[in-house]
């Protein structure tokens, strides 16, 4: 091991899926000195994707979605401060001071505080009924919600909002998607996909309002959530809204330190802060990427363990180069299995194989000539053929690919 991460504690602020896994790989790497893993929440760190699907439907308990027991922390070493979140940071002490008013000294400190839901500021949104879904009190709250029928309005058509609806209308709830954009997921997908995932919505009962905005939340006179308006003046009855219009990464510690933020704590492609002894992984770093061909953000799991564990090998003198994982992520809504690898811009050219009438298609997304990303819908080999190509220079062309001969999977071979 080598670096000054080996000669004192490492302070890992955020408990979140990013958090949890650097400290995880920190030990299996083979660092041995102090490590403290704080969290603002109480309780031990779990996972957020069954948040939106099987903790919400009932088809898993809090045991289910906890990333580990107390036990595993103990045997490893890994110090859990939770309920106590991080407020500043001393860089000159090399302290992370919490608001119980503990001061951790650390040789490193990794900045893994995550992201929180974008409230909307609308007459409203305060009224009993009008929730958010990120964290596992959320999650309980909305589930509770929905023991009984209800009509549910939901704000966005992203990802949470899409998972959580689907969720609904298999539980035979009234759902309603209002979407401000002209289509849904439309800042993550393809049109293809967009068209495809909202028809699946509708076909199992959801209204799927597009180009709508909200201009305000409605009460019944005592406190509880009646009805929500839209641009023009229509009113759709709610006795639950959801509100899922994004997210916004948590950059106020780094700030306040003085660290560089842009849409995130700003990273090197090392994931280092602009102070060498501090770095940020996870939904909170802003990084160079090499398939974006910029700096971004990205918010997922694959992208927070990936991160986590490049981060626990740099420090343990294990990774001397760029960080440069295939970002990929995926979704579960009805029988619609979605998976996407790489990063796609506005302008890419676009081929699709398989048949979307049949539920089974992907769309290959090209910059020029060169395939950036690919987004499949209950095509697995497709998918792990693309994380394949997309990790390498040999990539196919679009006339390739429009070739239903084409062996995708014999290219990616090699």
């Amino acid at each position: 091991m080598n670096g000054h991460a080996a000669e004192g504690p490492i302070v890992v602020a955020g408990a979140g899926q990013a958090g949890f896994q650097v400290a995880l790989s920190l030990r299996d790497k083979g660092f041995t000195g102090p490590l403290t893993l704080v969290g603002e929440e109480h309780g031990l760190p779990y996972q957020r994707p069954p948040l939106s699907k099987a903790y919400l439907a009932g088809a898993a308990e809090r045991g289910a979605v906890t990333l580990r027991a107390q036990e595993f922390f103990d045997d490893r070493g890994i110090e859990l401060r939770h309920g106590h979140p991080a407020v500043a940071i001393d860089t000159g002490a090399r302290a992370l001071r919490l608001a119980s008013g503990a001061a951790l000294e650390y040789a490193h400190l990794v900045l893994a505080t995550g992201s929180r839901a974008r409230v909307l500021d609308l007459p409203g949104t305060g009224l009993d009924g009008v929730l958010l879904l990120r964290t596992l009190a959320d999650a309980d709250t909305l589930r509770t919600r929905l023991r009984e029928p209800a009509r549910v309005v939901i704000v966005g058509g992203g990802f949470i909002g899409l998972e959580t609806a689907a969720f609904a209308a298999a539980a035979g709830h009234s759902v309603t998607v209002v979407e401000g954009l002209d289509r849904v997921l439309a800042r993550a997908v393809a049109p293809e996909l967009s068209e495809h995932v909202a028809a699946v919505h509708r076909h199992h009962g959801c209204a799927v309002l597009l180009g709508r905005g909200v201009t305000a939340m409605h009460g019944d006179g005592e406190g509880r959530v009646s009805a929500v308006e839209l641009t023009g003046g229509e009113r759709i009855e709610a006795d639950v809204v959801l509100v899922g219009a994004g997210v916004l990464p948590n950059v106020e510690l780094a700030a306040t330190a003085g660290l560089p933020v842009d849409d995130g704590i700003v990273v090197d492609e090392r994931l280092r802060t602009a102070d060498p002894r501090i770095s940020a992984i996870g939904d909170c770093a802003s990084y160079p990427s090499p398939y974006a061909g910029c700096r971004t953000r990205l918010e997922s799991v694959q992208n927070a363990v990936d991160q986590a564990r490049f981060l626990a090998g740099s420090l343990t003198g294990e990774e001397h180069g760029p960080y440069r994982a295939v970002p990929w992520f995926w979704t579960h809504q009805f029988d619609m299995k979605i998976q996407m690898a790489g990063i796609g811009g506005p302008g890419d050219e676009r081929v699709v194989r398989g048949d979307p009438a049949q539920g089974r298609f992907s769309v290959f997304r090209f910059d020029g000539d060169r395939l950036v990303r690919v987004e499949s819908v209950n095509r697995m080999p497709d998918h792990m053929a693309a994380r394949r190509l997309l990790a390498g220079e040999r990539r196919p062309g679009q006339e390739q690919v429009a070739d239903p001969d084409f062996d995708l999977k014999a290219f990616a071979a090699g």
